[in-house]
């Protein structure tokens, strides 16, 4: 006499529930364990599941029929596709995100699928991510459900999760199996998590090193809008604190805070400072930016103090060239830039003194 399907189906899971129960024994599954993980920004984005073969069968409507089904064990009367295989494909993000647009927050959920026809899907985050696959689906448990499209691939015989483009703020995570793709993007609030993260560590033992407070300014400085908290941080870096020590980098990177807020004339003058502890490349860096901002003045101060200080360096005599030309001083430009020509300049300075000079009609 036949043993109908549930019954088969039942028994075998009391037979995984007891082995792992009393035997423990650690056996190889049919479909392995997977991982895979990214990382985006501070934020880690991490997918465990099991991976099934296609193994020659009809996967799509078939294996997996489409749209929310009664499965004939546990108490879900209608489930999605458990995504994989045996227990819950979970999916963890260390911090809040955005899937597809919509918000959700850090944490492990379940991953469920409700895969349509017409190239249509839904991806379902379950906050029940303990759960042995849909059979125990509730969608009262649901976090975020998001509708993507889907796509026809060559074919995946092994179900795979990638992580199939990745920018400072976004990935793409896709699901790959027999022929079919279904993608999803995640966008991650970076400059928002890292601020967070920022404020609470330099409350701890990172706040008593210097260095820690001008990497939170400069970070600040290139990537929020909170130009007062950057200040803030930069100053307690420069002076006020046992660990506080004035340097050229600190107060550069206060003066493009300045220069940020609109504080042009504080920004000016703190370069000054600043160039008073420069070394060589700094102040030629330092010219180029007054050069820039057409502070001829400032640029023509630095440049002429590089060539005072190192006298036989052919980079030097080429920047302050470079200035005279910027201005319209072609007399003074030719001097400079001859002189770093004869000085045995390297291959980069010797081409951008000659293009110079070309331009200047002068070789």
């Amino acid at each position: 006499m036949k043993t109908n399907s549930i019954t088969n189906f039942i028994l075998g899971i009391f037979c995984v529930f007891s082995l792992n129960s009393f035997a423990q024994l650690n056996l190889p599954r049919s479909s392995q364990m997977a991982t895979t993980s990214q990382r985006v920004g501070i934020t880690d984005i991490t997918i465990n599941y099991s991976r099934p073969s296609v193994n020659g069968r009809e996967v799509w409507g078939k294996l997996v029929p489409y749209g929310m089904n009664n499965l004939g064990f546990g108490t879900a009367t209608e489930a999605p596709w458990r995504a994989g295989a045996n227990e819950n494909t979970t999916i963890t993000f260390t911090d809040d995100v955005q899937v597809e647009g919509q918000p959700i927050n850090a944490g492990t959920y379940g991953f469920h699928v409700e895969v349509k026809p017409n190239d249509k899907a839904t991806v379902i985050f379950s906050k029940d991510s303990k759960s042995w696959g849909s059979f125990f689906y509730d969608k009262n448990n649901d976090a975020l459900r998001v509708d993507v499209d889907t796509k026809t691939v060559i074919n995946t015989d092994l179900l795979t999760y990638e992580f199939t483009s990745v920018s400072p703020t976004t990935t793409t995570v896709s699901l790959f199996w027999e022929k079919k793709e279904i993608p999803f993007t995640i966008t991650v609030p970076v400059s928002e998590i890292v601020l967070k993260d920022i404020r609470e560590e330099l409350k701890g033992q990172q706040g008593f090193i210097r260095q820690n407070w001008e990497q939170a300014a400069n970070y600040a400085l290139n990537n929020g809008d909170n130009l007062d908290e950057a200040l803030g941080w930069i100053d307690n870096a420069i002076a006020g604190q046992f660990f506080s020590q004035k340097t050229f980098n600190n107060l550069a990177i206060k003066g493009q805070i300045l220069k940020k807020q609109g504080k042009t004339l504080e920004y000016a003058m703190l370069m000054d400072e600043a160039s008073e502890m420069a070394n060589k490349a700094q102040l030629n860096n330092l010219g180029y930016q007054m050069l820039n901002a057409k502070d001829y003045d400032r640029a023509l101060k630095y440049f002429k103090a590089n060539v005072k200080n190192n006298p036989n360096d052919a980079n030097g005599y080429d920047s302050l060239g470079e200035a005279y030309k910027t201005m319209g001083d072609k007399k003074n430009a030719i001097k400079n830039l001859k002189k770093a020509l004869s000085l045995n300049p390297p291959a980069n300075v010797k081409a951008n003194s000659e293009k110079l000079l070309t331009e200047l009609d002068a070789l």
